[in-house]
């Protein structure tokens, strides 16, 4: 069991940075595949990383891993999506995740309670 409390969220404009951070805290947080997801208004929910207890780490597309990083702190049970050179697309609602395993993010057990994104031109 984990649960999960996003903050970092707000308003950027095209072109600047923002760090969203996920702090797990359960029994054995530090044994969670990690991950993120977003969505934005009238679209479906999608995947953007994850970032397994070892530390590997799995990205939706090239462009994403070009401006998205994810990280984790095991000490402070903490995941970390550092997002750069944001765009309009990226306006959304992001969400963190929890699984068993990079694979169990299909289908997550586990998630916050979102923490949302905007991004001005």
């Amino acid at each position: 069991q984990v649960r999960l409390v996003e903050s970092g969220g707000g308003s950027v404009q095209a072109g600047g940075s923002l760090r969203l951070s996920c702090e797990a805290s359960g029994r054995t947080p530090s044994r969670y595949t990690l991950g993120w997801f977003r969505q934005a208004p009238g679209k479906e929910r999608q995947f953007v990383t994850g970032i397994t207890s070892a530390g590997g780490t799995h990205y939706y597309s090239d462009s994403l891993k070009g401006r998205f990083t994810i990280s984790r702190d095991r000490t402070k049970n903490t995941v970390y999506l550092q997002m750069n050179n944001l765009q309009l697309d990226d306006k959304a609602d992001y969400y963190c995740a929890a699984a068993l395993k990079m694979q169990g993010l299909r289908q997550p057990k586990y998630w916050g309670q979102g923490a949302q994104v905007t991004v001005s031109s």
